[in-house]
């Protein structure tokens, strides 16, 4: 469950309604618009930054309302939802439009329109272990994050094993990738996986070295279309700045996704371009077919 940013009663004057009088002179619209949002970093950093301004929100609706004639408040509600859902950090909206001078003919308290929406974004998650029975391991972690609010598991690829890279003297890793698609916003997201990999005995004591699972986020959003989320701050940066480099990441991500594609530095990369040229001669050592596996029912 998201936290919860509630802005009620915000009132301007439109010119919208069916009939031509309500599209002449204007009459006013109050608005109730509740955001679904992740608030954990505003309320321990004491940062508006990390929060979503509900004046701006405000802003948002005035500027709507004020806006061009409609002759549905349906259509104010979508266009209110459409904006504030491009606020960072929204997860889901919900809008109500009162509208209290509505032409109805007889006796009334209030009419509104009520609509929730959401914004759900393709994303990539990396997987790897090797402490352990890393086989049951990856199959539980799949099953944890499919069961997650707000997210919904598209595919997994095949598992891989694959040699240590960098740190100290360790075992081997299993190694795959999950497409998901989810409507939370990326500290949320990044949040609710640390919590399956600590619940599957994650200890973060040496860089780089053996780890009883490690879920990673890759990509969020899709960079063909310029709507992937770039972030970068002291928990999370967005694209991962290593995935590029990192067979053990790419050919999973290949396998089950053969059209992928990465935001590199300030451009998009083909992931089969990026792992031909890790290795041209295709050979890829150091990266094994790893034992097969069915993680979902």
């Amino acid at each position: 469950m998201s936290d919860r940013i509630s802005l009620q009663g915000v009132q301007a004057f439109g010119t919208h309604g069916v009939l031509e009088h309500e599209q002449k002179h204007a009459q006013p619209f109050v608005v109730d618009v509740d955001l679904d949002v992740d608030l954990f970093a505003a309320g321990t950093r004491d940062d508006l930054a990390e929060s979503v301004s509900y004046a701006d929100v405000a802003d948002d609706v005035v500027r709507i309302i004020e806006g061009p004639s409609v002759q549905l408040i349906e259509t104010l509600a979508e266009r209110i939802a459409a904006a504030v859902l491009l606020r960072p950090g929204v997860e889901a909206v919900e809008v109500c439009v009162h509208k209290p001078r509505a032409p109805i003919p007889v006796p009334f308290a209030d009419v509104c329109v009520r609509i929730r929406r959401e914004t759900w974004r393709p994303a990539v998650i990396a997987l790897g272990a090797n402490r352990g029975d890393s086989l049951q391991t990856l199959t539980s972690a799949v099953r944890h994050v499919a069961a997650l609010s707000g997210v919904r598991v598209r595919a997994t690829s095949q598992l891989f094993d694959t040699d240590p890279v960098g740190g100290p003297e360790q075992p081997a890793y299993l190694n795959a990738v999950m497409l998901i698609d989810t409507r939370l916003a990326p500290h949320t997201l990044l949040r609710r996986l640390s919590e399956i990999e600590n619940s599957h005995g994650r200890v973060r004591t040496v860089r780089w070295g053996a780890r009883s699972l490690d879920l990673d986020i890759i990509q969020l959003g899709d960079p063909t279309s310029d709507s992937d989320l770039r972030v970068q701050d002291e928990v999370l940066t967005l694209p991962h700045p290593r995935a590029h480099e990192r067979t053990f990441v790419l050919l999973p991500w290949l396998q089950v996704e053969p059209q992928a594609q990465l935001r590199v530095g300030s451009g998009v990369r083909a992931v089969g371009d990026l792992v031909a040229e890790l290795d041209p001669s295709g050979a890829l050592p150091g990266v094994r077919q790893g034992p097969a596996w069915h993680p979902l029912p």
